[in-house]
């Protein structure tokens, strides 16, 4: 193996991977180290359940990468070396106590008909909103894409004032800063239809009373009705696979089980990184993080006190069980049998539960009643699992990284090596109310507590799945620092990359594909 590069990464999640690809094509010389077995990070499939069963070990929706500015660039060399999505037209729904639910699907009619089986006036409203967003998606998409420096914001600034003047601008930026709950109840009436949505909050640590989380919530659902949902087919390691072989054929170098325990540096420059065996790799132009920011002052020594603490105190989002289940067939809705064919189902029942539970989680408790985001990817892809089997995927949201009690007063345990057994049997209670007999179908199952997701990858801290809260004080300009959401540190030629970088979490790999625009001058 060399010992030279003109880049090297600590890490091979999908951003470092996407930033090394942007790279090579350049012409840089890149290698990426992996502590891990496998590469991908929160982005990996395997088989653990049973053989045969291929489960998304976290990420599960490609959305944001199939529809990225890195992949568009990317697309056809990736698909040549074998990426490969499933288009999903039934992207979510929510079902509900009282056995009503309501979805999302590509076909408009059919949304509109099932909101306003709730409301007649919120699916006007539905349609008003998605007439709107082909105008309103250029400036949202701009922003989310744009580097969060100040002369870029500048411009965007001039270019939003100039299409749609001071008022619009200022509308724009008030629903910025709205909560979930101050948006949806603005916007429509029904608090069914409100929960469907608010649903999608949870997901980016934005409970319904959280300010700057309107955002999520609207995007989701007007590109889960625009675009779908995009799988990868086969599992979501396909991006994965794919990014390894494009870096690979370029000349670029990626070796898993191989951890760096430190960061070279000389007068304020780093060199390179030396790696946990004890050899040195050479970083000719740059040493790139895919770390959790608390890991760098570590890795450094040290660099400034400011910025060290700003690293060191950097906020991260509750945690996140993961159960993963190998079935003998989907799960029999009671809400009616349409469930089946949605990619996420969401069990969210309404906005005051899931702030319930989300404080709960916060507080360090067990949430009595946690959301669960139920997924049903073979629903869209049988290729997971054998002929006439599924997989099911549920995230657990919210649980607490380190737990102080149970708000149900039932599990005594405070360490998840004895709590995940009791916390598993109160989510699956949950979903066995919903679609009753799940249970009998269950024929292999894997618990994946906050602890061994971060165990397994040290960036999920306490089982934070986003890699750090993304409320507003920790969001666009101050995605992980204030001076630093760029991914710059004040060592030259470190940076920071991953989902702790502006713009955040996600599978879209914005934050790689910045930074490698950056160094390579586009």
């Amino acid at each position: 193996m060399p010992d030279t590069f003109d880049a090297v990464f600590i890490g091979a999640g999908h951003n470092a991977l996407a930033c090394a690809l942007h790279l090579a094509k350049k012409g840089w010389r890149v290698g990426l180290f992996e502590q891990a077995p496998v590469a991908g990070g929160a982005v990996k499939t395997g088989e653990y359940t049973l053989p045969g069963f291929r489960h998304d070990w976290a990420a599960m929706n490609l959305s944001l990468f199939a529809g990225s500015g890195f992949f568009k660039e990317n697309a056809a060399e990736l698909a040549g070396h074998g990426a490969d999505f499933v288009p999903v037209s039934k992207p979510f729904a929510s079902a509900f106590p009282d056995g009503k639910w309501c979805g999302v699907s590509t076909d408009m009619a059919e949304t509109t008909a099932r909101i306003s089986g709730f409301s007649a006036r919120d699916a006007e409203t539905w349609g008003q909103l998605m007439h709107a967003f082909g105008t309103e998606a250029p400036h949202i998409f701009g922003l989310l894409g744009s580097p969060m420096q100040f002369r870029a914001l500048a411009y965007f600034m001039f270019k939003t004032l100039r299409a749609k003047g001071l008022g619009g601008t200022l509308d724009m930026g008030r629903f910025l800063l709205q909560s979930p709950r101050q948006w949806l109840g603005q916007t429509f009436e029904s608090p069914q239809v409100q929960a469907m949505l608010g649903a999608w909050g949870m997901h980016l640590d934005f409970a319904p009373d959280i300010a700057g989380g309107a955002l999520f919530p609207y995007l989701e659902g007007m590109a889960g009705q625009a675009f779908g949902m995009a799988l990868g087919k086969g599992g979501a390691d396909t991006i994965i696979t794919a990014l390894v072989a494009a870096i690979t054929a370029r000349g670029g170098h990626v070796a898993c089980n191989a951890p760096v325990s430190r960061i070279l540096h000389r007068d304020g420059i780093a060199t390179g990184v030396e790696l946990a065996d004890g050899r040195s790799i050479t970083a000719r132009r740059a040493v790139i993080a895919g770390v959790a920011p608390r890991a760098l002052p570590r890795l450094t020594g040290g660099m400034t006190p400011a910025f060290d603490k700003a690293m060191t105190d950097f906020t991260r989002a509750p945690g996140t069980m993961m159960i993963h289940l190998a079935l003998d067939g989907l799960p029999d809705w009671a809400a009616g049998a349409a469930l089946k064919s949605f990619a996420y189902v969401h069990l969210a029942p309404s906005l005051d539960q899931m702030a319930r539970t989300y404080a709960q989680a916060q507080a360090g408790l067990l949430p009595d009643e946690p959301i669960l985001v139920v997924g049903q990817p073979t629903g869209q892809d049988p290729s997971r699992a054998p002929e006439g089997k599924h997989v099911l995927w549920l995230q657990v949201r919210m649980t607490p990284g380190t737990i102080k009690g149970d708000a149900k007063g039932e599990i005594t345990a405070t360490d998840w090596a004895e709590a995940a057994e009791p916390m598993a049997e109160r989510a699956l209670d949950i979903l066995e109310s919903y679609a009753p007999g799940t249970r009998a179908k269950i024929l292999g199952r894997r618990i994946v507590t906050p602890k061994e997701l971060e165990a397994e990858n040290p960036n999920l801290v306490g089982g934070d799945q986003v890699c750090g809260s993304h409320h507003m004080a920790q969001h666009f300009l101050f995605r992980p620092a204030r001076g630093h959401a760029d991914g710059a540190t004040p060592i030259k030629n470190l940076h920071l990359t991953g989902a702790a970088v502006w713009p955040g979490a996600g599978t879209g790999a914005g934050p790689g594909y910045l930074l490698a625009r950056k160094l390579a001058g586009k």
